[in-house]
């Protein structure tokens, strides 16, 4: 009785390692990938072999060219949350809004520099810019009743009710300021092996949202802070492996999953550049890269979307700091 239940369960093993081998490993993704161009269907197979592939150089972490690029310069990455939020306007209230402010273009170098201007005399960048979508008086009389350096919650509670949208405004502005002069995790070498959007999941076969990048680096490289910020996590999962997360104000953070070693604790204070992680192949992880994730309110984003938009900038003459 017990030899045939036996055989049984040796043929579901053999069956289940078969399977393993076909959708986990390089030699089953080549397969499906072969037989998928010989027949004409969608292939399942280059996400897998991708992600094998970051480690394909060896264990030891490839020598950096140099260190990760530097962030934006504060004026260049606030022209740019700007020139974003005023291109959303309708045409006749973003004219009201130069007007006021004396402002002859939209352009991100424009309001870069008026909006550097402001933040000397008004003592902070959210005056500042409370004052290009508020007016100057709401602004002087915002500041001159919260403390100084007050953050934009606290200027806002001293205005009327009817500076709400304006005070939106603001709070978008500086948001996607903050994501602009974000830097990279890496230095511009490493290659960007999955990008943001909707895949065929490597593991679970399904079409999901890859809520970051995947960079395929080799275990033990060097993971940097891509701006200053506060560290929120310094954690382990199943899923994100050892991760950071890192929170940069103005409701971004950013996420460094799959490390193979963390570097800082919980409510630390890093600097732009600092070394907070080494990468790995923790977690559910089919080889060694690291997964890069930029979060603002609404949810995660591209983080392409903002180092397009720093090559933009400077290719139309704007500085690095």
């Amino acid at each position: 009785m017990m030899r045939p239940v036996r055989r049984l369960f040796d043929l579901l093993l053999c069956a289940l390692c078969l399977w393993g081998a076909w959708y986990h490993t390089p030699p089953g993704a080549i397969a499906r990938t072969v037989l998928a161009r010989l027949f004409g269907t969608k292939a399942a197979g280059p996400p897998l072999l991708s992600y094998y592939g970051a480690g394909a150089r060896g264990s030891q972490a490839v020598p950096e060219a140099g260190p990760p690029p530097a962030p934006l310069s504060a004026r260049a990455a606030l022209g740019l949350g700007a020139s974003a939020v005023l291109a959303r306007l309708p045409p006749a209230e973003r004219d009201r809004v130069l007007a006021r402010a004396g402002i002859s273009s939209a352009n991100a170098e424009a309001l870069g520099s008026w909006i550097a201007g402001e933040s000397a005399r008004r003592g902070s960048r959210e005056a500042a810019v409370l004052a290009l979508y508020c007016g100057d008086d709401a602004a002087q009389f915002a500041v001159r009743r919260a403390r100084a350096g007050a953050t934009l919650e606290q200027l806002a509670r001293e205005l009327p009710p009817r500076y709400a949208d304006g005070v939106a405004l603001v709070a978008t502005t500086l948001t996607l300021a903050t994501a602009y002069g974000l830097a990279w995790p890496l230095p511009e070498s490493a290659q960007v092996t999955s990008a943001f959007g909707l895949r065929s999941h490597p593991l679970l076969h399904k079409r999901r949202l890859h809520t970051g990048v995947d960079f395929g680096i080799p275990v033990g490289t060097a993971v940097h802070a891509v701006a200053d910020g506060v560290v929120r996590r310094a954690s382990d999962d199943a899923v994100s492996g050892r991760l950071v997360l890192v929170d940069h104000g103005s409701g971004v953070s950013t996420l460094y999953c799959h490390n193979d070693s963390l570097l800082v604790s919980v409510g630390e204070r890093v600097a732009a550049a600092q070394l907070i992680a080494k990468s790995g192949n923790s977690g559910a992880s089919t080889g060694p890269h690291l997964h890069y994730q930029v979060d603002l309110p609404q949810g995660p984003v591209d983080p392409l979307r903002f180092r397009t938009s720093r090559a933009l900038h400077v290719a139309l003459g704007g500085t690095e700091p």
